[in-house]
């Protein structure tokens, strides 16, 4: 067993794994010298579109593009009420904002960490036109009954993916899963360097099981054009670039194997933790998590993240302010207690050491860190 520090994510490990691939692909890019719009980003598109399971898939510069794409495509603005969860990353919430639609937050529940079904539907009004479901921390627990609500409702269901790639859920044993992106009218892919599927940079992408939908986005990411300097619409410059594009399709045939990995580092920690005050992150059993984080809760989470950097073990807290809490959002008016889940989950998580080049001997580690700190 290692004695030096444990990194809490390792991007640079996941690059020496496919290195061979992704310098080939980035130096194809290279020598063909088209670095936008070129042959790269066409492949990496219908690769993932083919991967999600949806006809069609849009490149994008980043995540939340990704959303304000998905908004934009869906035809949602101004006077339209879009509900997000309380605890999610600000992007969630900043591309409503850009899309010039009213933020309305609903509270999680506390053992998923995803939108919780009554709380949304209290959260619905005459105004109500979607609902963001954001697969928390890769979690897709809890979107089949969001997406009934949202179906009884006549609402629209937008899928933030960020941090779920390779997550699904299976309606039999023998069943072909369903990809995460597919269970509403859009879904939204961020692949920031430390996400599951990374770039190089920033980058994202859009899925649909709608072809006009896709085209849409497309559209509206390339400045609103149906051909060079003819512009049908006014659009936006949320072009992914080739480089990114092809790194991205170099990295993508491994990510199912790396989630594998990352679930059977997740058993480790369920069995040595399991003894001990710390609550995981429920899922049902139709469901693969894909844990681009792996978080737990305890009350005594600041001290016990102390503890484990004084033993060269690093961790993260995501997140350790609701959205209804952080001060962009003061001007909603919010008291402390509206989302009590959100607010109690923000106070008492921590996530540990996770990546698929992460050892069992160093989560092993981890554990053995914990289980001190406990006194068990």
């Amino acid at each position: 067993m290692t004695s030096g520090p444990i990194r809490f994510n390792d991007i640079y490990a996941s690059y020496t794994e496919q290195r061979e691939t992704i310098d080939a692909a980035i130096a194809d890019v290279l020598a063909k010298g088209d670095f936008i719009n070129g042959r790269a980003v066409g492949n990496f598109e219908k690769a993932f579109a083919e991967w999600c399971g949806t006809p069609d898939a849009v490149g994008c510069s980043n995540g939340t593009s990704a959303l304000h794409l998905c908004f934009a495509a869906l035809g949602l603005g101004p006077e339209d009420e879009i509900i997000v969860p309380a605890m999610t990353f600000i992007a969630t919430s900043e591309a409503v904002m850009h899309a010039g639609a009213r933020l309305v937050f609903a509270d999680v529940n506390i053992d998923t960490l995803n939108l919780d079904p009554a709380a949304t539907e209290a959260a619905i009004t005459p105004r109500t036109r979607a609902i963001v479901f954001v697969h928390l921390h890769g979690n897709p627990t809890g979107v089949k009954e969001i997406a009934s609500l949202a179906a009884r409702k006549n609402l629209l269901l937008i899928e933030d993916c960020a941090q779920a790639h390779g997550a699904w859920i299976s309606s039999a044993p023998t069943a072909t899963p369903t990809r995460v992106g597919c269970f509403g009218q859009a879904g939204a892919f961020s692949f920031f360097p430390a996400k599951n599927l990374g770039a190089f940079g920033d980058a994202g992408a859009v899925v649909s099981l709608n072809p006009e939908t896709a085209a849409l986005a497309r559209r509206l990411a390339n400045h609103g054009r149906s051909e060079k300097y003819v512009h049908l619409i006014e659009g936006y410059n949320y072009r992914i670039d080739s480089l990114q594009a092809a790194v991205l399709a170099a990295k993508l045939p491994s990510v199912d194997n790396q989630v594998d990995r990352r679930n059977r580092l997740a058993e480790i920690y369920r069995e040595r933790l399991t003894d001990l005050p710390v609550e995981f992150q429920q899922q049902t059993p139709d469901t693969r998590h894909a844990l681009h984080l792996f978080v737990i809760r305890t009350d005594r989470r600041d001290a016990l993240q102390a503890a484990l950097r004084e033993q060269k073990i690093e961790t993260g807290i995501h997140y350790p302010i609701a959205l209804s809490g952080q001060p962009a959002y003061a001007s909603l008016g919010h008291a402390r207690g509206a989302f009590p889940n959100a607010e109690s989950d923000a106070e008492t998580t921590l996530s540990l050491p996770m990546y698929p080049q992460l050892s069992p001997d160093d989560v092993a580690r981890v554990c053995d860190a914990i289980t001190q700190f406990f006194g068990k």
